[in-house]
């Protein structure tokens, strides 16, 4: 062509020769973070469904109106004199201001691009260990559908928590100790991850095991890499408002005896759904299978396979680790299936009909999300009437709650309903008052100690789960309380001597 023609050349034709193999170099970019994006949308009401999301928001709320994050909490009668530790305090912010201006819509949004970003760095990442684009779309995509396990509602992993923060931070530190050039950026990300949620614990664990690998190998530059970026990581976890008891707080929640009573924190086995759970098992057996078949394969690096097998065990003895398991396997799992494809598969140049199919799925997200739009708002577990009932005849009564509510009238009542516990667990509450709460969480009710804790902490009214027949029966026909008020989901019982209580309709 010569100066002539490419002067003349139309214009149109001279920007899509420019742009055409960008687009094509994003193909498969494109193709999986349109799709994924739609799963995630149209789960958007599973999103909101995380039972401590009232208690963020109200946090949120907290602190923007008092320009200070609160050591004390201000919701609960049953605190003492404990200090709350609120490690996600930036998140809380964040999330207020958003839903203030964008309402749930806007909460799920946030999430969403969050999804979207796991989902281009774990394709960069295997693209990078040079997998098939062909063997990359299909375990980014599996592993991206699997991590959330919106199966195990409300234990779900790419939610509208600060938990999904955790879950971008670990890939990003990942992808970045592959890389070994920009070491640097870490502790940058630190001094966000480290107030945005307790869980920054982990990007220590990922440098950690970096750093375990280097020394095996004597690689003792990349030993100098990873010891800067840890030293540098540590000091930037105290560059957030509650010093060095960030670590205070991260230590209340790590192998506490209130895990035992969460579920998250419990084995994978505790977790599984029926049939929603196969996928992700055979998942998990394929990628065994594979590695013990391929395990003296050279081209994979071993930090990836080393991980994989750590969250892996980690993951089937406390299920919120299953998720890292799914999230770091895709780059050994790509090359393993790169390994397995015929060559007309692997060496095809897909881009064309990705970059199409890529296309077609992103001017489908704004239909699916205004599908889902309708329905966003939080569960219908204590409703906004509910909370009015509550507020108009126990304002200052001393309620005891369960606890999958407590974040909701926190968010609902703003305090003006004191509640008795909710999922900020040790991190707000003392020991004494959890070990209480937690001999009453059965389906055979104890009388004794339903009476004692009764009885210790004055409590005026009951809100529980109304399908908890036998508590009705103990509470009304053996205890003479009364029905007070009955929800979709909750039901008030008040004590027969409670001053404030209000006649029922």
């Amino acid at each position: 062509m010569d100066q002539h023609q490419v002067w003349h050349e139309p214009t149109f034709d001279k920007v899509a020769n420019a742009i055409g193999p960008f687009f094509l170099s994003s193909a498969i970019y494109l193709f999986l973070i349109s799709f994924i994006g739609l799963f995630y949308v149209l789960n958007a009401p599973v999103l909101l469904g995380h039972y401590d999301l009232g208690w963020h928001l109200g946090a949120g709320d907290l602190i923007r109106e008092r320009n200070s994050i609160p050591l004390h909490d201000p919701w609960s009668f049953t605190h003492g004199d404990k200090t709350w530790f609120n490690l996600s305090w930036l998140w809380d912010a964040l999330a207020s201001a958003t839903f203030q201006y964008a309402g749930f819509g806007g909460l799920v949004l946030f999430a969403v691009v969050c999804g979207a970003a796991i989902v281009g760095t774990l394709t960069s990442i295997c693209l990078g260990f040079g997998a098939s684009p062909i063997a990359v779309c299909i375990t980014v995509f599996l592993a991206c559908l699997l991590y959330p396990a919106y199966e195990a509602s409300p234990n779900t992993y790419l939610a509208v928590s600060p938990n999904t923060c955790t879950m971008l931070f670990c890939v990003v530190f990942y992808r970045e100790c592959l890389r070994r050039t920009r070491w640097f950026v870490l502790p940058l990300l630190m001094v966000l991850w480290a107030n945005l949620h307790g869980g920054f614990l982990l990007g220590f664990f990922v440098i950690g095991v970096f750093f375990c690998a280097a020394l095996l190998r004597g690689a003792w530059a990349d030993l100098r890499i990873y010891a800067l970026a840890g030293i540098g990581c540590l000091a930037a976890t105290f560059v957030n408002p509650l010093g060095w008891n960030i670590y205070t707080g991260a230590a209340a929640t790590m192998g506490h005896f209130v895990q035992g009573n969460i579920g998250e924190w419990l084995s994978y086995y505790h977790n599984m759904e029926m049939p929603g759970s196969l996928p992700g098992i055979l998942y998990m057996l394929a990628f065994v299978a594979l590695e013990l078949h391929f395990r003296n394969s050279k081209p994979i690096p071993l930090e990836p396979r080393l991980m994989s097998w750590l969250f892996l065990v980690v993951g089937l003895y406390q299920f919120r680790y299953i998720a890292f398991f799914f999230i770091f396997s895709t780059g050994p799992l790509a090359l393993h299936i790169d390994r397995l494809l015929p060559a007309r598969f692997t060496n095809r140049d897909v881009r064309g009909p990705l970059l199409a199919a890529g296309i077609v799925g992103l001017c489908t997200l704004p239909m699916g999300y205004l599908r889902v739009a309708p329905d966003l708002a939080l569960p219908e577990m204590l409703s906004s009437e509910d909370a009015g009932y509550l507020q108009k005849h126990f304002a200052g009564a001393r309620v005891l709650n369960n606890w999958n509510v407590g974040g909701y009238l926190i968010f609902r009542t703003h305090g003006t309903v004191p509640l008795f516990v909710d999922g900020r667990a040790a991190t707000s509450y003392p020991d004494d008052l959890l070990r209480d709460y937690f001999t009453l969480v059965s389906w055979e009710v104890d009388e004794a100690a339903w009476d004692t804790v009764l009885d210790k902490y004055r409590i005026d009214a009951v809100l529980w789960v109304k399908a908890h027949d036998q508590l009705r029966h103990f509470l009304v026909e053996q205890r003479g309380w009364r029905e007070q008020y009955t929800g979709a989901y909750e039901t008030v019982y008040v004590r027969p001597d409670f001053a404030g209580e209000a006649k029922k309709p």
